[in-house]
């Protein structure tokens, strides 16, 4: 029994659909789809009916783009995001809001979190500071598209939607038994240091919070998943290994390969590096 992982399947694209179309059954494994399916309700309606029937269970995180407000789907912030959850349940779906169920795989009891927690600007350098960010990106030309389409009502900002999140979602992983390991699922990277953005230096304020620096080793995890940065990448801090998983958009990724290629195994996965190794890549 294996655990395998994928996000950023941007199923606006015809051809990103196509090569999820052929995504094989694995019967007896389970799939972490970790955000930015899309940004329509038919997109992960879609997605949900075709993978669901081929995995003995699916786990999914919104990214940004599922809580994107669209002109002909108008929920916004907190009623947009329970809408999705409410689609996904449908399914038979985990979402952050289910009871963190145990892996009945190998190896080490092990709680799978599948978390929500968007970002704070605090990834923005500190001397430029969370109020400054957005002045700051744009100086560099870099402007995300959440801050016309992912609207966080009823919260006044997202810096305040981000850190009720924060607050939630912390008091459940304490709650989790001390003798249990954790596997945590998160769009946004939970580290500054893994958001290498070669292109778009300035796009971090968008990708996350130092407030979740720690919690690999906070939570004992077994290991990290994330996306949306479009950077395949395996890289370990303090013993403990992160996954970036993304797809990402036609042109980042080799169309031969496509997400069968792309699946990535989380576990049991491999074995444990340094305790600081750099990161694979994955091509």
């Amino acid at each position: 029994m294996k655990l395998w992982a994928l996000s950023d399947l941007h199923l606006h694209h015809q051809v990103n659909r196509d090569t999820v179309a052929a995504l094989a059954p694995h019967p007896d494994d389970w799939l972490v789809l970790a955000g930015d399916l899309g940004e329509r309700d038919e997109q992960l309606d879609w997605v949900f009916g075709t993978l669901a029937p081929r995995f003995a269970q699916l786990i999914w995180v919104p990214g940004n783009h599922e809580l994107w407000t669209m002109r002909d789907q108008p929920l916004r912030g907190v009623a947009r995001y329970e809408a999705l959850v409410a689609l996904a349940r449908r399914h038979g779906v985990l979402t952050p809001e289910c009871p963190y169920p145990l892996w009945p795989g190998d190896g080490p009891p092990t709680r799978i979190c599948p978390l929500f927690l968007l970002y704070d600007y605090s990834f923005a350098p500190a001397e430029v500071g969370a109020a400054g960010a957005v002045a700051w990106a744009r100086e560099g030309g870099i402007v995300c598209a959440d801050e016309l389409r992912l609207h966080p009502d009823p919260y006044p900002s997202r810096e305040a939607w981000c850190a009720a999140r924060l607050a939630a979602t912390r008091a459940r992983l304490d709650a989790i038994d001390p003798g249990e390991q954790t596997l945590l699922v998160n769009h946004f990277p939970l580290r500054l240091d893994l958001c290498r953005l070669f292109r778009i230096p300035r796009f971090t304020p968008w990708c996350g919070t130092v407030h979740t620096e720690d919690w690999h080793t906070r939570y004992r995890a077994r290991a990290v998943i994330s996306g949306h940065l479009h950077m395949r990448a395996t890289d370990w801090r303090d013993g403990v290994r992160f996954e970036e998983v993304s797809l990402g958009y036609p042109r980042q990724y080799d169309a031969d390969t496509g997400a069968p290629g792309y699946l990535r195994e989380v576990l049991p996965g491999p074995p444990a590096a340094g305790l600081n190794a750099g990161p694979h890549w994955h091509r």
